[in-house]
């Protein structure tokens, strides 16, 4: 065990270094590369992304309504460790948190009179495709790929009795190879993408509270502010990770959850509180008429508009991907004690749903601004938010909420993510060491500042879409291995309707070792 863990971290941590040197030494080199690699990807990749994706979601839904929901995360008769509140908070606010704050005005608003999907911008039909698309691309796929990664680490982990580790569910297709070479491999790339997804999302929320002080307070807006914001966050993250998952965390992501929702509440109340409700209901029929079809949508006959399902969709769907390990882990810890069932249709209906109100909510707020004539685009996407709240009663009071909430949603972020890490590196323990901790929540703050540094948005935005590529055919492979386990363990049981027999405690089910 202590070699795996070694070789695991040190591992890990060379892909790391050799690609954060790489970026801090030559940044134009690197940011030029980095260019060239994501465009040959959604170039040539595209199809792949989608299907991929889409495939995912029919296999949640499948796993809903198949009988394998009934099995549990755990012992037949255990017990949910977390209040389901608590526990859709913490998934939340891991799953989605510094997104929705830095898109929630300004991709609607992109959408509708900046580069729109498929029309003429700043048109009534561009308002109705920027609300659909932006439930597209925050919805039922980002949390389908969240959930099954999700799902086969808690499976393996309570109802198998198996490590925390994406290694070990793939043992149906490669028996105890995954305790040798080819488990190192994976479990390195999954370390790999959770620090560079995690610290390219950090990024994003320092240059987005940057952009806020810049709006409210003039504070200049440069990688020495964003540096200082980073290094205060890791002192304050770092500190509630020391504290525990069950403080830290779950703490933060309750006022998390607070803070979104009293934001969220007063938006429509001084908001344009009926084209808000109206948006909502319409966009969201929109999405479900048009689902099948933009799932599969690559637009091989018109370029404009296929490149920018490459702009926007692919880059979502890679950002989602590179995410998922961290996510995946994390809501697999938290989940012990419920059915496959319930943490499916809890993990893709209810944040999707909150998604959707928050976008329309402040994507009404945007677009309505904007439609009265005055120009929204003016503004970076860092500023936009704080720049729509300008225009409406109470503006700078809303401003506040949001920079506390995007604080917040950024420690929570980085105190899930080095606790994941944690997990990871020693080996899949659900209590990771301190200093474990302390030593990946200072690397991921390093990281992130190196790779602003490298070539801001663009570098950050380019790195997601390349490292999601090799984890996205560890994904591919996860959900074939949870799919013939399940399978096996639904035969059995003898689960049809309702089953037959139930494994014996700590005696699970298992086809690898049969």
């Amino acid at each position: 065990m202590k070699n795996k863990l070694t070789k695991v971290f040190w591992l890990s941590l060379i892909l790391v270094s050799i690609t954060v040197s790489f970026a801090l030494l030559f940044p134009n080199i690197f940011l030029n590369t980095t260019n060239e690699i994501r465009e040959i990807i959604g170039t040539n990749l595209g199809w792949y992304y989608l299907l991929l994706v889409t495939l995912i979601v029919f296999l949640c839904l499948f796993l809903i309504f198949s009988p394998i929901g009934q099995i549990r995360l755990g012992d037949p008769d255990s017990k949910p460790e977390h209040s389901k509140i608590s526990w859709l908070a913490m998934l939340f606010s891991a799953g989605m948190g510094i997104g929705l704050i830095f898109w929630g005005a300004a991709e609607p608003l992109s959408h509708y009179a900046i580069s729109t999907p498929s029309m003429n911008a700043e048109t009534d039909f561009a308002l109705a495709e920027a609300f659909k698309y932006t439930f597209f691309h925050w919805g039922i796929h980002a949390w389908s790929i969240y959930g099954i990664v999700g799902l086969a680490l808690a499976y393996f982990k309570f109802r198998k009795k198996e490590k925390s580790l994406i290694s070990v569910t793939l043992k149906p297709l490669f028996g105890n190879k995954t305790d040798g070479i080819v488990g190192t491999t994976i479990d390195s790339i999954t370390i790999f993408s959770t620090v560079i997804g995690v610290a390219t999302t950090l990024g994003f929320g320092a240059i987005q509270i940057n952009g806020g002080l810049t709006y409210l307070f003039d504070i200049p807006k440069n990688i020495y502010v964003q540096m200082i914001i980073i290094a205060i966050t890791t002192a304050l993250f770092i500190a509630s990770a020391l504290s525990g998952i069950g403080k830290g965390v779950k703490i933060l992501s309750n006022i998390n959850l607070i803070l979104a929702v009293g934001l969220c509440a007063i938006a429509i109340l001084i908001g344009p509180t009926t084209l808000i409700l109206n948006t909502f209901v319409n966009s969201l029929g929109n999405y479900l008429q048009d689902f099948i079809q933009m799932s599969f949508s690559t637009a091989p006959f018109n370029i404009t508009q296929h490149n920018w399902i490459e702009k926007w969709t692919l880059l979502y769907w890679a950002w989602w991907l590179s995410w998922s390990p961290f996510v995946g882990v994390f809501i697999a810890r938290i989940s012990k004690g419920r059915t496959i069932r319930e943490f499916l249709i809890n993990v893709l209906l209810i944040p999707s749903l909150f998604s959707f109100l928050w976008f329309t909510v402040f994507g009404s707020m945007s677009t309505n601004i904007q439609s009265s004539g005055i120009d929204l685009r003016i503004f970076s996407v860092e500023e936009t938010l704080f720049a729509t709240f300008n225009y409406y009663n109470f503006g700078a009071f809303l401003s506040i909420i949001a920079l506390i909430l995007i604080f917040s949603f950024f420690i929570t972020s980085a105190d899930s993510a080095t606790f994941v890490l944690g997990m990871l590196s020693e080996d899949g323990t659900l209590n990771p060491k301190n200093k474990t901790k302390v030593t990946w929540g200072m690397l991921v703050s390093l990281i992130s500042i190196v790779l602003l540094i490298a070539g801001g948005l663009d570098a950050l935005q380019n790195v997601l879409i390349i490292i999601a590529l090799p984890f996205s055919v560890v994904i591919l492979l996860l959900m074939i291995s949870l799919f013939i386990e399940l399978n096996h363990e639904k035969k059995q049981m003898g689960l049809y309707i309702k089953p037959d027999t139930y494994p014996d405690k700590d005696e699970p089910f298992k086809s690898y070792e049969n």
